[in-house]
């Protein structure tokens, strides 16, 4: 799938220790033929693991899993409370300056966690990847982030299946010849999200990936941020 994803034009890889799939992710990309350096890689340590010894044993064996000489971005996948952020932060940190990562970031923080992990951060932290789709309204933690600087990445951005039913979203996408789906991702993208959908089809690839050739209307877009309250 993701050698099929990559010919296809996707560029960013979105994978965790969690998925237990780094591996086969490596071996994708090194099957594609697209050149590593064309490709973004984003990876993440788990809960359980941000300890910094921990943190930098897990970012380590990514790195080797991956077969790559660092990744593009590295961040926490949950955050811990049982474990100090500001030690978490600096291993993050840390991380980055080893050459592990080229960038560092979090994901599910909330904007309480993203204002307190910026403030102990030594390293610039450029991203913050949270739940996001038509139905979830996040303006609180992406103001946040905007504030801070940190890029937001959108993840299950069509609700699990959720949005290829929605009547509002499907009437949308037969102005413009667009599914339901195609819809709700090109509505985050509009929004300025990073954009990660998920599928192990082969036909949501092509799917998913055309999003790019139209543009929904200012009052479309009120219209789906109506879905979220």
């Amino acid at each position: 799938m993701v050698e099929e994803a990559l010919r296809l034009g996707y560029r960013h890889i979105d994978t965790a220790e969690m998925y237990e799939n780094e591996h086969e992710v490596g071996e994708g990309l090194r099957g594609s033929g697209v050149p590593r350096e064309e490709v973004f890689i984003t990876t993440k340590v788990w809960s359980s693991n941000l300890a910094p010894d921990d943190l930098a044993r897990s970012a380590n064996q990514s790195v080797a899993k991956l077969k790559v000489r660092q990744v593009d971005l590295l961040l926490i996948h949950w955050p811990n409370p049982r474990i100090p952020l500001a030690q978490t932060i600096a291993a993050l940190c840390k991380a980055k300056s080893d050459g592990l990562a080229r960038h560092v970031g979090v994901s599910n923080f909330d904007t309480k966690l993203v204002n307190e992990a910026v403030r102990l951060a030594t390293e610039p932290l450029v991203n913050d990847q949270i739940e996001w789709n038509p139905f979830v309204d996040q303006s609180a933690t992406r103001r946040a982030c905007h504030k801070s600087g940190l890029s937001v990445t959108a993840y299950s951005p069509v609700a699990k299946g959720r949005a290829a039913n929605n009547k509002t979203l499907a009437a949308i996408g037969g102005r413009y010849g667009k599914t339901a789906t195609q819809v709700a991702l090109r509505f985050l993208l509009q929004e300025g999200a990073i954009v990660i959908p998920r599928t192990s089809r082969s036909e949501r690839l092509a799917e998913n990936f055309a999003v790019f050739d139209f543009t929904l209307g200012a009052a479309e877009v009120t219209e789906i941020r109506k879905l979220a309250r």
